[in-house]
This record gives structure tokens, C-alpha cells and sequence, in this order.
């Protein structure tokens, strides 16, 4: 009976520790993926704000943006903080004439919703 009991509590207090191992395993993945999807959703909430701006300022604007409204869009794109976008930003701003700026918007636009991950 003792021997039965101790191989018992061996057992169990192996599968106690296997099943903490596990749950340790689980929760460390799960919080490494959390901090990924919050990551994803912080470059999405500026990526989006920067979209926004650039709509509201450039696209429905009018004809001439003010230089506090280029000053405001300027900080936005160096705040993504993200070289492909900020290259493209400055492409479109230097466009000298009505068909390369035509261009370089459709290519910062389809940057821009490129770098919205669907999480």
C-alpha cells in the first residue's frame, strides 16, 4: 500500500509539473502574440492617421496646401517613422508636373494601404 501510494504522488506530482510546464509554454506564446498584434495595431493607428491627414489636407483641400498643413502632414510621415513611406512622401512632393504628381500619389496611396496589416 505505501509503495502504491509514493508511485501515486510521483505521477501525479509529474503531471502537475508537466502541465505547468505546458501552461508556462502557452502563456509566454500568447503574450509574445499579443505584443505583436498591439505592435500591428499601433503602426495601423498611424499609418491611418497619416492617410486621414493626407486625404483631408492634400485631396479635398483645393488647390494649394497651406504650409502649416504641409508642416502638420511632414511630422505625421516622419512619425511612421518607415523610409519606404517617407521616400515615397517626399517623391510626391517634389513631382514636377501634374502627371508625376498624379503618379507618385497613387504609388504613396497604394503604400499607404499596403502597410495596413489585416490582423
Amino acid at each position: 500500500m505505501q509503495k502504491r501510494l509514493k508511485i501515486l504522488i510521483i505521477i501525479l506530482t509529474v503531471t502537475l509539473l508537466g502541465s505547468n510546464l505546458f501552461f508556462t509554454y502557452k502563456y509566454f506564446s500568447v503574450a509574445k502574440t499579443l505584443e505583436v498584434t498591439v505592435e500591428k495595431q499601433k503602426v495601423n493607428a498611424s499609418v491611418l492617421y497619416f492617410t486621414q491627414l493626407f486625404m483631408a489636407k492634400v485631396l479635398r483641400g483645393g488647390e494649394v496646401v497651406s504650409f502649416d498643413d504641409r508642416l502638420q502632414l511632414e511630422n505625421a510621415v516622419r512619425a511612421l517613422n518607415d523610409k519606404e513611406i517617407f521616400g515615397s512622401w517626399e517623391s510626391f512632393t517634389k513631382a514636377k508636373d501634374q502627371a508625376e504628381v498624379q503618379a507618385d500619389f497613387y504609388d504613396l496611396f497604394e503604400l499607404l494601404l499596403g502597410k495596413i496589416s489585416l490582423l
